[in-house]
Protein backbone atom coordinates (compact mmCIF):
# COMPACT_ATOMS: atom_id res chain seq x y z
CA UNK A 1 0.00 0.00 0.00
CA UNK A 2 2.94 2.27 0.85
CA UNK A 3 4.25 1.87 -2.69
CA UNK A 4 1.36 2.03 -4.24
CA UNK A 5 0.69 5.52 -2.90
CA UNK A 6 4.04 6.50 -3.74
CA UNK A 7 3.60 5.70 -7.28
CA UNK A 8 0.60 7.54 -7.13
CA UNK A 9 1.97 10.89 -5.76
CA UNK A 10 4.84 10.18 -8.20
CA UNK A 11 2.44 9.89 -10.64
CA UNK A 12 0.59 13.30 -9.56
CA UNK A 13 3.93 15.07 -9.52
CA UNK A 14 4.91 14.03 -12.65
CA UNK A 15 1.91 15.28 -14.59
CA UNK A 16 2.81 18.50 -13.54
CA UNK A 17 6.11 18.69 -14.48
CA UNK A 18 4.43 17.99 -18.43
CA UNK A 19 4.24 21.09 -20.22
CA UNK A 20 1.59 19.89 -22.60
CA UNK A 21 -1.41 19.45 -19.87
CA UNK A 22 -1.47 22.38 -18.19
CA UNK A 23 -4.44 24.70 -18.37
CA UNK A 24 -4.77 28.47 -17.49
CA UNK A 25 -8.46 27.71 -15.49
CA UNK A 26 -6.58 25.55 -12.83
CA UNK A 27 -3.50 26.38 -10.65
CA UNK A 28 -1.57 24.43 -8.76
CA UNK A 29 0.35 26.20 -6.04
CA UNK A 30 3.18 23.60 -4.94
CA UNK A 31 4.76 24.77 -1.69
CA UNK A 32 8.41 23.14 -0.78
CA UNK A 33 6.77 20.45 0.69
CA UNK A 34 3.97 18.38 0.26
CA UNK A 35 2.46 16.57 3.00
CA UNK A 36 -0.25 13.58 2.30
CA UNK A 37 -2.36 12.95 4.87
CA UNK A 38 -3.67 9.28 5.14
CA UNK A 39 -3.78 6.86 7.87
CA UNK A 40 -1.58 5.97 10.49
CA UNK A 41 -0.62 3.03 8.85
CA UNK A 42 0.10 4.83 5.61
CA UNK A 43 2.00 8.19 5.88
CA UNK A 44 4.29 9.62 3.43
CA UNK A 45 6.88 11.52 4.69
CA UNK A 46 7.33 14.79 3.11
CA UNK A 47 8.43 15.43 -0.73
CA UNK A 48 10.56 18.57 -0.97
CA UNK A 49 10.49 20.00 -4.30
CA UNK A 50 12.85 22.54 -4.79
CA UNK A 51 12.98 23.91 -8.37
CA UNK A 52 9.70 25.15 -8.71
CA UNK A 53 7.54 27.75 -7.10
CA UNK A 54 4.39 27.30 -8.97
CA UNK A 55 2.83 26.04 -12.43
CA UNK A 56 0.30 27.11 -14.47
CA UNK A 57 -2.09 23.93 -15.00
CA UNK A 58 -3.71 24.37 -18.21
CA UNK A 59 -4.98 21.66 -21.40
CA UNK A 60 -3.88 24.74 -23.38
CA UNK A 61 -0.42 22.68 -23.61
CA UNK A 62 1.70 26.19 -22.76
CA UNK A 63 4.69 26.74 -20.97
CA UNK A 64 4.53 27.05 -17.11
CA UNK A 65 6.33 30.13 -16.20
CA UNK A 66 8.97 29.73 -13.27
CA UNK A 67 9.55 32.28 -10.89
CA UNK A 68 12.90 33.16 -11.98
CA UNK A 69 11.29 34.33 -15.63
CA UNK A 70 8.63 36.24 -13.86
CA UNK A 71 11.26 38.24 -11.48
CA UNK A 72 12.97 38.94 -15.30
CA UNK A 73 10.12 40.21 -16.43
CA UNK A 74 9.02 42.50 -14.02
CA UNK A 75 12.81 43.82 -13.89
CA UNK A 76 12.63 44.20 -17.62
CA UNK A 77 9.07 46.44 -16.87
CA UNK A 78 10.22 48.24 -14.18
CA UNK A 79 13.10 49.31 -16.18
CA UNK A 80 11.15 50.17 -18.91
CA UNK A 81 8.92 52.41 -16.72
CA UNK A 82 12.04 53.73 -15.36
CA UNK A 83 13.61 54.36 -18.92
CA UNK A 84 10.32 56.23 -19.67
CA UNK A 85 10.32 58.08 -16.82
CA UNK A 86 13.60 59.83 -17.50
CA UNK A 87 12.52 59.75 -21.17
CA UNK A 88 9.43 62.10 -19.30
CA UNK A 89 11.24 63.89 -16.74
CA UNK A 90 13.97 65.08 -19.72
CA UNK A 91 10.67 66.27 -21.71
CA UNK A 92 9.46 68.02 -19.19
CA UNK A 93 12.38 69.52 -18.00
CA UNK A 94 13.17 70.77 -21.72
CA UNK A 95 9.45 72.34 -22.11
CA UNK A 96 10.58 73.82 -18.44
CA UNK A 97 13.59 75.32 -20.16
CA UNK A 98 11.82 76.19 -23.22
CA UNK A 99 9.52 78.18 -20.98
CA UNK A 100 12.01 79.98 -18.52
CA UNK A 101 13.53 81.09 -22.31
CA UNK A 102 10.10 82.07 -23.43
CA UNK A 103 9.05 84.31 -20.46
CA UNK A 104 13.09 86.16 -20.21
CA UNK A 105 12.43 86.86 -24.18
CA UNK A 106 9.59 88.25 -23.15
CA UNK A 107 10.22 90.24 -20.26
CA UNK A 108 13.67 91.48 -22.24
CA UNK A 109 11.15 92.13 -25.18
CA UNK A 110 8.96 94.30 -22.72
CA UNK A 111 11.57 95.72 -21.26
CA UNK A 112 12.86 96.72 -24.05
CA UNK A 113 9.40 98.43 -25.06
CA UNK A 114 9.24 100.45 -21.80
CA UNK A 115 12.42 101.72 -22.28
CA UNK A 116 11.78 102.52 -25.78
CA UNK A 117 8.64 104.36 -24.48
CA UNK A 118 10.40 106.04 -21.89
CA UNK A 119 12.85 107.86 -23.77
CA UNK A 120 9.82 108.83 -26.00
CA UNK A 121 7.68 110.35 -23.30
CA UNK A 122 10.95 112.02 -22.22
CA UNK A 123 11.71 113.13 -25.10
CA UNK A 124 8.15 114.55 -26.14
CA UNK A 125 8.42 116.31 -22.54
CA UNK A 126 12.02 117.89 -23.33
CA UNK A 127 10.42 119.14 -26.46
CA UNK A 128 7.42 120.48 -25.10
CA UNK A 129 9.77 122.48 -22.35
CA UNK A 130 11.80 123.77 -24.92
CA UNK A 131 8.71 125.49 -26.81
CA UNK A 132 7.23 126.42 -23.61
CA UNK A 133 10.76 128.06 -22.86
CA UNK A 134 10.61 129.58 -26.24
CA UNK A 135 7.45 131.17 -26.15
CA UNK A 136 7.61 131.81 -22.54
CA UNK A 137 11.21 132.70 -21.84
CA UNK A 138 11.05 134.85 -18.64
CA UNK A 139 8.91 134.52 -16.21
CA UNK A 140 8.92 138.31 -15.25
CA UNK A 141 9.11 139.40 -11.70
CA UNK A 142 6.20 142.22 -10.75
CA UNK A 143 7.33 144.30 -8.26
CA UNK A 144 6.28 147.19 -6.23
CA UNK A 145 7.25 150.44 -7.70
CA UNK A 146 5.72 152.85 -5.33
CA UNK A 147 8.34 152.90 -2.90
CA UNK A 148 9.83 155.87 -1.46
CA UNK A 149 13.06 156.16 -2.42
CA UNK A 150 11.25 155.87 -6.11
CA UNK A 151 9.10 158.73 -5.20
CA UNK A 152 11.90 161.36 -4.09
CA UNK A 153 13.56 160.20 -7.67
CA UNK A 154 9.69 161.25 -9.63
CA UNK A 155 10.04 164.21 -7.04
CA UNK A 156 13.14 165.17 -8.06
CA UNK A 157 12.16 164.73 -12.04
CA UNK A 158 9.06 166.76 -11.94
CA UNK A 159 11.24 169.53 -10.05
CA UNK A 160 13.91 169.78 -12.09
CA UNK A 161 11.81 171.65 -15.23
CA UNK A 162 10.84 174.20 -12.39
CA UNK A 163 13.91 174.56 -11.22
CA UNK A 164 15.00 175.38 -14.71
CA UNK A 165 12.85 177.63 -15.15
CA UNK A 166 13.93 179.74 -12.17
CA UNK A 167 17.11 180.23 -13.08
CA UNK A 168 16.37 181.72 -16.76
CA UNK A 169 13.74 184.13 -14.61
CA UNK A 170 17.00 184.96 -12.79
CA UNK A 171 15.40 183.97 -9.62
CA UNK A 172 18.78 182.61 -7.88
CA UNK A 173 17.30 182.08 -4.42
CA UNK A 174 14.65 179.80 -5.20
CA UNK A 175 16.40 177.96 -7.57
CA UNK A 176 19.32 177.26 -4.73
CA UNK A 177 16.62 176.12 -2.16
CA UNK A 178 15.54 174.31 -4.35
CA UNK A 179 19.10 172.70 -5.52
CA UNK A 180 19.49 172.08 -1.67
CA UNK A 181 16.04 170.03 -1.61
CA UNK A 182 16.58 168.12 -4.52
CA UNK A 183 20.25 167.33 -3.21
CA UNK A 184 18.49 165.76 0.33
CA UNK A 185 15.95 164.01 -1.99
CA UNK A 186 19.41 162.15 -3.85
CA UNK A 187 20.50 161.30 -0.15
CA UNK A 188 18.01 160.27 1.41
CA UNK A 189 16.51 157.61 -1.41
CA UNK A 190 19.84 155.88 -1.05
CA UNK A 191 19.55 155.90 2.45
CA UNK A 192 16.12 154.23 2.89
CA UNK A 193 16.61 152.09 -0.17
CA UNK A 194 20.08 150.66 1.46
CA UNK A 195 18.33 150.60 4.91
CA UNK A 196 14.78 150.10 4.65
CA UNK A 197 13.14 146.74 4.08
CA UNK A 198 11.25 146.35 0.90
CA UNK A 199 12.44 149.32 -0.44
CA UNK A 200 15.23 148.78 -2.89
CA UNK A 201 13.98 147.83 -6.25
CA UNK A 202 14.92 147.03 -9.69
CA UNK A 203 13.28 149.91 -11.24
CA UNK A 204 14.88 152.51 -8.50
CA UNK A 205 18.57 151.09 -10.53
CA UNK A 206 17.61 152.47 -13.67
CA UNK A 207 14.93 155.83 -11.67
CA UNK A 208 17.85 157.11 -9.45
CA UNK A 209 20.75 158.24 -11.71
CA UNK A 210 18.24 158.91 -14.60
CA UNK A 211 16.78 161.81 -12.14
CA UNK A 212 20.64 162.63 -11.13
CA UNK A 213 20.80 163.43 -15.08
CA UNK A 214 17.99 165.14 -15.95
CA UNK A 215 18.71 167.06 -12.79
CA UNK A 216 22.07 167.92 -13.78
CA UNK A 217 21.29 168.34 -17.50
CA UNK A 218 18.29 170.76 -16.34
CA UNK A 219 20.89 172.61 -14.63
CA UNK A 220 23.91 173.11 -16.62
CA UNK A 221 21.60 174.07 -19.79
CA UNK A 222 20.18 177.05 -17.60
CA UNK A 223 23.06 177.90 -16.24
CA UNK A 224 24.28 177.77 -19.86
CA UNK A 225 21.98 179.70 -20.92
CA UNK A 226 22.78 182.19 -18.41
CA UNK A 227 26.32 182.12 -19.81
CA UNK A 228 27.45 181.04 -15.81
CA UNK A 229 28.93 177.67 -17.48
CA UNK A 230 30.45 177.16 -20.48
CA UNK A 231 28.71 175.63 -23.29
CA UNK A 232 31.45 172.87 -24.19
CA UNK A 233 31.18 171.61 -21.14
CA UNK A 234 27.51 171.37 -21.19
CA UNK A 235 27.39 169.83 -24.75
CA UNK A 236 29.74 166.96 -23.24
CA UNK A 237 27.45 166.08 -20.03
CA UNK A 238 24.67 166.64 -22.33
CA UNK A 239 25.97 164.04 -24.59
CA UNK A 240 27.28 161.80 -21.89
CA UNK A 241 24.14 161.58 -20.08
CA UNK A 242 22.11 161.04 -23.47
CA UNK A 243 24.01 158.70 -24.89
CA UNK A 244 23.37 157.03 -21.15
CA UNK A 245 19.61 157.13 -21.35
CA UNK A 246 19.83 155.33 -24.51
CA UNK A 247 21.75 152.80 -23.52
CA UNK A 248 19.12 152.15 -20.69
CA UNK A 249 16.18 152.30 -22.90
CA UNK A 250 18.48 149.24 -25.36
CA UNK A 251 19.19 147.58 -22.12
CA UNK A 252 15.34 147.37 -21.38
CA UNK A 253 14.05 146.41 -24.67
CA UNK A 254 16.97 143.51 -24.84
CA UNK A 255 16.02 142.32 -21.90
CA UNK A 256 12.48 142.18 -22.39
CA UNK A 257 10.67 138.79 -23.43
CA UNK A 258 8.67 138.03 -26.17
CA UNK A 259 6.57 139.51 -26.85
CA UNK A 260 7.71 143.05 -26.93
CA UNK A 261 4.70 145.39 -26.64
CA UNK A 262 4.71 149.01 -26.20
CA UNK A 263 2.83 148.65 -23.22
CA UNK A 264 4.71 145.93 -21.67
CA UNK A 265 7.92 147.98 -22.69
CA UNK A 266 6.61 150.50 -20.35
CA UNK A 267 5.66 148.08 -17.50
CA UNK A 268 7.69 150.01 -14.90
CA UNK A 269 5.97 146.90 -12.56
CA UNK A 270 8.17 144.41 -15.14
CA UNK A 271 11.48 144.56 -13.89
CA UNK A 272 13.93 143.07 -16.74
CA UNK A 273 17.49 144.28 -16.11
CA UNK A 274 19.05 145.94 -13.00
CA UNK A 275 22.11 148.95 -13.17
CA UNK A 276 25.33 149.41 -11.29
CA UNK A 277 26.74 152.47 -12.30
CA UNK A 278 30.50 152.76 -11.77
CA UNK A 279 32.62 154.76 -8.89
CA UNK A 280 33.87 156.83 -11.47
CA UNK A 281 30.40 157.74 -12.42
CA UNK A 282 29.58 158.44 -8.72
CA UNK A 283 32.45 160.70 -8.55
CA UNK A 284 31.40 162.48 -11.37
CA UNK A 285 27.60 162.82 -10.65
CA UNK A 286 29.21 164.24 -6.96
CA UNK A 287 31.31 166.74 -8.86
CA UNK A 288 28.94 167.84 -11.04
CA UNK A 289 26.09 168.85 -8.36
CA UNK A 290 29.21 171.02 -6.38
CA UNK A 291 29.86 172.54 -9.95
CA UNK A 292 26.17 173.03 -10.31
CA UNK A 293 25.55 174.07 -6.61
CA UNK A 294 28.21 176.97 -6.61
CA UNK A 295 27.90 177.95 -9.71
CA UNK A 296 24.19 178.83 -8.40
CA UNK A 297 25.10 180.08 -5.30
CA UNK A 298 27.51 182.50 -7.21
CA UNK A 299 25.36 185.49 -8.69
CA UNK A 300 23.79 184.95 -5.15
CA UNK A 301 27.27 185.37 -2.93
CA UNK A 302 29.21 187.10 -5.80
CA UNK A 303 31.58 185.34 -7.00
CA UNK A 304 30.76 184.59 -10.68
CA UNK A 305 33.79 184.03 -13.08
CA UNK A 306 35.86 182.97 -9.92
CA UNK A 307 39.55 181.01 -10.74
CA UNK A 308 38.25 178.34 -8.92
CA UNK A 309 34.65 177.42 -10.55
CA UNK A 310 36.82 177.56 -13.83
CA UNK A 311 39.34 175.04 -12.38
CA UNK A 312 36.07 173.29 -10.75
CA UNK A 313 35.07 172.94 -14.76
CA UNK A 314 38.34 171.74 -15.65
CA UNK A 315 37.60 168.97 -13.31
CA UNK A 316 34.56 168.21 -14.46
CA UNK A 317 35.03 167.73 -18.04
CA UNK A 318 37.68 165.09 -17.15
CA UNK A 319 35.74 163.23 -15.32
CA UNK A 320 32.78 162.95 -17.73
CA UNK A 321 35.39 161.61 -19.80
CA UNK A 322 36.80 159.00 -17.72
CA UNK A 323 33.38 157.90 -16.26
CA UNK A 324 31.97 157.35 -19.53
CA UNK A 325 35.02 155.39 -20.29
CA UNK A 326 34.18 153.45 -17.35
CA UNK A 327 31.11 152.62 -19.08
CA UNK A 328 32.41 151.13 -22.26
CA UNK A 329 35.33 148.84 -20.72
CA UNK A 330 33.34 147.93 -17.76
CA UNK A 331 31.31 144.27 -17.68
CA UNK A 332 29.03 144.87 -14.83
CA UNK A 333 27.16 147.98 -15.27
CA UNK A 334 24.23 145.87 -16.50
CA UNK A 335 22.80 142.82 -15.70
CA UNK A 336 19.51 140.86 -16.87
CA UNK A 337 17.48 138.97 -14.29
CA UNK A 338 16.65 135.06 -14.63
CA UNK A 339 13.49 133.78 -14.46
CA UNK A 340 11.72 133.10 -10.93
CA UNK A 341 9.89 129.92 -11.43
Amino acid sequence: MKLLSRCNLIKHVSLLYRPNIIKHEYVVAVREYVTVLSNSRRRIKHLPITSLSYFHYSDDKKPFLTFEKKTDALKDAFEHKKVQFKDTEHRIRQKGEELVRDIKHQREVTGQKLRVKKEYIIKDLLETKAKVKERFEEVVEKENVLTIPNILCFTRIALSPYLGYTIIHDDYNVALGLLVFAGVTDLLDGWIARNWKGQSTKMGSFLDPMADKVLVGTLFISLTYQNLIPLSLTLLIVSRDVALVTAAFVIRYMSLPPPRTLSRYFDVTHATAQLAPTFISKVNTAIQLLLVGTTLASPVFGFVDHPALQALCGVTAASTVVSAISYLVSKDTYKFLKNKS
